[in-house]
């Protein structure tokens, strides 16, 4: 039976290299795909095999940053039983494995040089030998290998032999970065966040808020479709409303704050809220004469006058907390964006000053 091998997008981008993956497949030809982290490579490889001539016969990937550089080889080509220390029994390799199907080889620069001949020579006249085999054996595994590197620059920085890139390079197709394929951000977003929605058990999926998609779709996205995948998912778990308005892009951001950010009562070096004005000219100059026009910025709380440095800038954290609040309607993810704070780090601000926040909620 075939697999189904599903292709997310809409973009013009997308669809214009699922028509070319799809036209090369037909073609019984090594192929190199090249993409950033996240892109999908390993999905567009499995596509050629599955709307190949190919599709019935095994699809084999094999990821070579993931395996010791000491047993690439013995991975891909097998061993006979004594070759090395361990191998007590004869082994099948990948490229024996994936006989009549097709070989998928990710992070084809990660495959050290010797490694990187006998690759040559098994594309070049389909035999491989076993280590420790006196004798070649005859496979027929189609090679599609895939980087996230220009393969010239691998060439040029000797990661990659010029005659493997050549032999490989029957098709070189350059898979769509996610901020290239424009309007398949919020597609993919939504589709992510239904199948969530659906494995987390809830009956409907949360929608988008216009903020949020404007949100996601000004992000980079160095990720790509994994980062995309990660962000939407996350957003879904931490929404228990039925829509999503917040979107943590961070999710790296400590929720604390920093130890210059931090305002111990018997701190001498307590820095200045960037908020409040110094006294005097611009960037807190005395002027001559030595005589300061005392000034006060409209959102330095009045009360606060009175009081040591730190109650103050606590006066200055609550009064600015109740004015988000206000403005917010009291949803404290729309009071942290107005503030430029995390959803997190507003919560921490909200519980350290939460009795006074409540006081003042409960004042006539």
């Amino acid at each position: 039976m075939k697999a189904v091998v599903e292709a997310l997008g809409q973009s013009d981008a997308f669809l214009a290299f699922m028509e070319r993956v799809s036209a090369v497949a037909a073609v019984d030809r090594p192929v190199i795909l090249v993409g950033e982290r996240g892109t999908g490579k390993e999905l567009a490889a499995a596509r050629l095999h599955f709307h190949s001539p190919r599709w019935e016969r095994p699809f084999v990937p094999v990821s070579l940053a993931a395996l010791p550089r000491s047993l690439v080889e013995a991975e891909l080509f097998g061993h006979e039983a004594g070759a090395f220390t361990g191998a007590l029994k004869r082994r099948a390799g990948r490229f024996e494995v994936a006989n009549g199907g097709t070989l998928f080889l990710d992070e084809l620069q990660a495959a050290p040089k010797a490694v990187q001949e006998k690759l040559l020579r098994a594309v070049e006249y389909g035999t491989v030998e076993r280590l420790g085999a006196s004798e070649s054996i005859a496979v027929d595994a189609r090679v599609v290998a895939a980087t996230n590197v220009d393969p010239r620059l691998l060439v040029r920085n000797g990661r990659l032999l010029p005659d493997l890139l050549d032999r490989l390079a029957f098709a070189v197709l350059h898979v769509p970065p996610l901020r290239a394929r424009h309007g398949d951000i919020a597609y993919l977003a939504e589709r992510f966040a239904t199948r969530f929605a659906a494995e987390l058990g809830r009956p409907d999926a949360p929608a988008f808020t216009a903020a949020a998609l404007r949100t996601l779709s000004a992000h980079a996205w160095p990720g790509n479709i994994r980062e995309l995948k990660n962000t939407v998912e996350r957003a879904v778990f931490d929404t228990r409303s039925s829509r999503i308005d917040h979107i943590t892009l961070d999710p790296f951001a400590a929720p604390f704050p920093s130890p210059a950010e931090s305002l111990p009562a018997t701190t001498h070096n307590t820095p200045t809220p960037p908020s409040i004005p110094l006294p005097g000219g611009p960037g807190g100059m005395i002027p001559p004469g030595g005589e300061v026009q005392e000034r006060q910025s409209l959102s330095w709380p009045p009360e606060a006058s009175s009081l040591s440095l730190p109650a103050a800038v606590a006066a200055l954290e609550i009064s600015f907390l109740r004015r988000a609040l206000a403005a917010s309607g009291g949803n404290q993810r729309r009071a942290a964006a107005l503030l430029g704070l995390s959803y997190h780090q507003f919560r921490g601000q909200y519980r350290k000053h939460a009795a006074a926040l409540d006081a003042g909620g409960k004042a006539p």
